[in-house]
């Protein structure tokens, strides 16, 4: 087993995911079989219950797993599934080791950061590193590991702590250390400054972790002078040192890394044999090279409430994205603060953003939680249903488009969902009765679940492949009204798939409408660049014109 350990230094959100994510993807189109951790150090169990204004979207894996955005990067760039042990907290691991303390498995000795805490971590480690995550029952050659934060950082100490023992603990052959680092420029004359660099590996240096690669971000590739100078204070080959500059799509930066011998860095370092051809590799510089080439615009009116941090909605964007490459148009995503389209707001921002809803080709609601901003979401809903206008509703999308129905088309007064208010009259969307209303970590349906399709031609079946069933990702606590399913059926907005027992409703799709489905899952936590989420994908369809 061979190990490519990722760390930051002088800031956080330099990219470090998407460096080892693009590692990921040069190492699979060699030929091997991989996997990837992601270590997080803060104290959260996981990340379910933070707010996605501070921490980004919550990515939720096959078994339910509610981790951090990256491991939604891994899974995108390398095409695998995941688990919920490949994402590292400190707050798993003191949970594990006092757990172990009160059986009484350390036989009467005092518990310590050392050795107790680094090697549950590095057991961790070695037991995840050697599970199967791409489907093909193969061992995995290489495990990439991405050390949240930055060094020198408390929180983080335990863990570069573990790491520098675990490069002796499987052999230094195999592990490949690899350090991003900002290079910044300053004033008028525009020189790269190495000096924040030179002081993050002093320190990762000092801690006793030598780095193999240096990547070093900045705004321009690196000159010439730059890397001879990070190479001599940074005691790191000048080959070594990687230029991760500003490119025009995320999907260039695997290219950027394969041009600057990245590749062959790594094969050198754990010893393994890169082939003279790598079609994988040709076949993602195509696609990227598309990317860059696609010039006609689709415009989505994205209606949400975390609109202020696009990484809020990370997944829903690359799904998007996916789809509208296959559709050959350049995706723009206007960004609608849901609150701004509320009936009882009157403002410019209102008019603005009715304005910028009419415009655009095709409305998507995504998941989300709490009353702000549901009144907003259920006029754009109405627009969309009203006007012909492709929309696209995912889990709590769905509820708004449940919820809209029932008062203007069944004309059931004051119909809402009782998790934004508890005496409604007509209560559409009900919370499910066997999610606990107290204990808000983990609690909700989550992960994959099978949804079997209940009607035999319908647009997301066809966009499914006509498949018998889909097995998808679920994250909510709330359903729609079982009670009320019949009566919304016979008026045109058919729930054509449904979870196993047939009483949940899982995907809807109105009758007559050029594109207007809402799933109760999570559809893009599956989407892939080369193999779009099939909701997705048809609501890019339906608003560039195309046939379903």
């Amino acid at each position: 087993m061979k190990y490519v350990i990722v760390t930051g230094g002088v800031l956080s959100g330099l990219g470090k995911g998407i460096t080892a994510s693009s590692i990921g993807v040069l190492l699979k189109s060699a030929g091997l079989h991989l996997t990837s951790i992601k270590i997080d150090p803060y104290l959260n169990c996981d990340a379910g219950t933070m707010s996605p204004f501070e921490h980004g979207e919550v990515f939720v894996l096959d078994d339910g797993g509610e981790v951090d955005l990256d491991l939604g990067n891994y899974e995108r760039f390398l095409d695998v599934a995941l688990a919920r042990e490949n994402n590292i907290t400190t707050g798993k691991v003191y949970a594990n080791v006092i757990e172990k303390e009160r059986r009484g498995d350390y036989l009467g000795k005092t518990v310590q950061v050392v050795p107790h805490i680094t090697n549950e971590i590095q057991d961790w480690i070695e037991r995840v590193a050697n599970v199967c995550s791409d489907g093909s029952g193969k061992t995995p050659d290489v495990c990439v590991i991405e050390l949240g934060g930055t060094v020198g950082d408390i929180e983080s100490a335990p863990f570069v702590e573990a790491l520098r023992q675990f490069q002796f603990r499987v052999g230094k052959e195999n592990v490949c250390f690899v350090h991003v680092s900002l290079v910044p420029v300053m004033g008028p004359v525009g020189e790269q400054k190495t000096k924040p660099t030179q002081h993050t590996v002093k320190e990762l240096r000092g801690l006793g972790i030598i780095p193999d690669i240096l990547v070093c971000r900045s705004e321009k590739p690196l000159e010439m002078e730059t890397r001879a100078k990070l190479a001599a204070f940074c005691h790191v080959a000048e080959d070594a040192v990687v230029s991760a500059h500003d490119v025009s799509n995320l999907y260039q930066i695997p290219i950027s890394l394969y041009e600057q011998s990245v590749l062959g860095k790594v094969s050198q370092q754990l010893g393994f044999t890169v082939p003279d051809s790598l079609p994988k590799l040709d076949e993602w510089k195509v696609m990227a090279d598309k990317i860059d080439s696609l010039e006609e615009e689709v415009h989505i009116a994205m209606v949400g409430k975390y609109t202020g941090l696009s990484d809020s909605y990370l997944s829903v964007i690359k799904a998007l994205q996916h789809s509208a490459f296959v559709v050959n148009r350049k995706l723009v995503i206007d960004w609608i603060e849901s609150t701004d389209l509320d009936p009882t707001e009157d403002s410019e921002n209102h008019d603005e953003a009715w304005r910028i809803v009419k415009a655009a080709d095709g409305i998507l609601v995504p998941g989300g939680f709490g009353v702000r901003g549901i009144e907003g979401k259920i006029a754009a809903a109405h627009y969309a249903r009203t006007n012909n206008v492709p929309y696209l509703g995912v889990c709590l999308g769905l509820q708004i488009a449940t919820i809209e129905f029932c008062r203007n088309v069944l004309g059931l007064e004051g119909a809402n969902s009782t998790e934004f208010d508890e005496n409604t009259p007509n209560p559409a969307v009900v919370f499910m009765p066997e999610i606990s209303k107290t204990q808000m970590g983990g609690t909700m349906r989550l992960g994959t679940k099978p949804t079997p399709f209940l009607v035999d031609d319908c647009k997301i079946r066809r966009l499914y492949g006509d498949a018998a069933h889909v097995d998808e990702r679920h994250r909510h606590r709330y359903e729609v009204n079982p009670e009320l399913i019949e009566q919304i059926e016979a008026a045109g907005l058919v729930y054509v798939g449904k979870d196993e027992t047939g009483q949940r409703c899982e995907i809807m799709e109105l009758e007559g409408h050029p594109y207007y489905v809402g799933t109760q899952y999570h559809p893009e936590f599956k989407s892939r660049p080369n193999r779009p989420s099939p909701p997705f994908l048809g609501l890019l369809m339906a608003a560039v014109g195309q046939k379903i």
